[in-house]
């Protein structure tokens, strides 16, 4: 009995310490979700996209090119760029839009490339400038120098000593004077055109009310050029042109200056101008006064500056020399021969001009003559168009200036009508030549085209030739 109480208070005390521990561990289904919660890999955040590629840098550098009227800072100014900014195709666009609406440049382009440390873009402008002229503010009722500083606030390319040409340009001056104007409660009913001035074209803003017409013209005073000269000269600019003083004047040095230079008065002056209503037409009679003064002789004669032409070739293709009347005609077709002699030799950008210096007390005028050749062009390739292959072939062996030798622009017109003069060719219809420049190689490609011949009669002469 005793033993089986014990045994029984045995299992009692198993059966308590059973519940104890039951009651102090925690519940079987909460344990699994911790353990599955730690051993679970954290659960994921979304992926970040790819990056996209940079479409903007900033700039480093920036550069305009084949700017001469306006320097970069004013043209950088429109662009509205700057070194250090954020930049990319956009922006260059917006830039090149704000540049052509100016109406001061034929084109604009750009480039931009990473610099090599590539920490950026360097970064230009390319732009070939309009035509520009001096402006001349014509009897609007403020001083011009008052108009000029406010027309120069709307617009940093704005001066009196240069402006574009293009309608759009002088339009919208024209707008914003009269709106300046008007501000001031002055008339603005004005008018912009290109105009000839006393000393040289000009764009002219003027009131817009009518003005009388010349309708004939009397010299006083001249004697080296007759009367009849002197009208005939004048007369296809003058007749029929609005008068005013400064207009007129322009004319006489335009149309007149240029005869009595021909007789060497290099000093001849229009000291008066007077004009009154026409008594047999209507118009004005506009008489004026000539004072022709002395004649002058060439002094100094030469070539100024390098040249890859010789100088002595060139002036042997003038025809004036030192001690000989200061004619300017003959200064005119020297300076047409040499332009025509540099191109034939591949210049075909060359400039030439005379600049004169004028000895009062010797009578006499030293002309410098300045040819600017810039670079030599070459024959690059010669196509043949409307031959079969054995005339091309015959028309390439006759074609004298060869691929890398100097390129005359004239030679391929001067072929072909030696071709056709020549009678190289049976039943020859019509010819072209075009020519295609490479300013960048400097080289010329030149296209022959024969049309309406029958290359199954005649060939070129197998022996002949074509050169200059």
């Amino acid at each position: 009995m005793v033993i089986q109480a014990r045994d029984s208070a045995s299992t009692m005390e198993v059966m308590i310490w059973l519940l104890l521990l039951l009651a102090l561990a925690p519940p079987a289904g909460f344990a699994q979700s911790k353990t599955a919660q730690q051993k679970r890999p954290p659960a994921r955040k979304n992926a970040p996209a790819a990056a996209a590629p940079a479409t903007k840098w900033p700039i480093q550098t920036l550069a305009v090119e084949g700017n001469q009227a306006y320097t970069s800072e004013q043209v950088l100014a429109i662009a509205g760029l700057k070194v250090g900014q954020m930049a990319g195709k956009d922006e260059f666009d917006a830039a090149h839009d704000r540049l052509l609406a100016t109406g001061a440049f034929d084109t604009v382009g750009y480039k931009f490339e990473p610099r090599p440390d590539g920490k950026g873009y360097a970064a230009s402008f390319q732009v070939a400038e309009a035509g520009i002229l001096p402006v001349r503010l014509h009897d609007l009722g403020v001083p011009d120098a008052e108009l000029e500083s406010v027309l120069r606030l709307n617009d940093p390319l704005f001066s009196l000593e240069k402006l574009p040409t293009t309608r759009q340009v002088i339009d919208r001056w024209t707008n914003r004077i009269r709106e300046y104007l008007a501000s001031k409660n002055l008339d603005n009913k004005i008018m912009g055109n290109v105009e000839p001035w006393p000393d040289q074209l000009a764009i002219v803003f003027r009131p817009a009310r009518g003005l009388p017409a010349v309708a004939e013209v009397t010299f006083e005073g001249n004697k080296a050029v007759s009367q009849t000269g002197l009208r005939d000269a004048v007369a296809g600019a003058a007749v029929g042109a609005p008068y005013t003083d400064g207009m007129f004047r322009a004319i006489l040095e335009a149309s007149i200056r240029p005869v009595y230079e021909a007789h060497g008065l290099l000093r001849v002056a229009f000291p008066q101008l007077r004009a009154e209503p026409a008594k047999d037409a209507d118009g004005l009679s506009v008489f004026v006064t000539v004072s022709e003064g002395e004649s002058y002789r060439f002094g100094n004669v030469g070539i100024a500056g390098l040249t890859p032409l010789p100088p002595g070739d060139l002036l042997k293709l003038c025809d004036f020399k030192t001690g000989d009347l200061a004619n300017f005609d003959r200064v005119k077709d020297g300076l047409a021969n040499i332009l025509k002699a540099a191109r034939r030799a591949g210049y075909l950008d060359v400039q030439v001009k005379a600049d004169r210096s004028v000895h009062d007390a010797e009578k006499t005028v030293d002309v410098a003559l300045s040819v600017e050749a810039g670079p030599q062009y070459t024959m690059g390739k010669l196509e043949i168009a409307g031959l079969d292959l054995t005339a091309e072939a015959q028309i390439k062996r006759i074609w004298t200036i060869k691929e890398g030798k100097p390129f005359d622009p004239d030679y391929p017109d001067y072929f072909l009508k030696r071709v056709r003069d020549d009678g190289l060719f049976d039943n020859l219809g019509a010819t072209k030549s075009a020519t295609q420049i490479d300013a960048k190689k400097h080289t010329a490609d030149v296209t022959l085209t024969f049309a309406g011949a029958n290359p199954t009669q005649g060939a070129p002469n197998r022996r002949r030739r074509v050169g200059p």
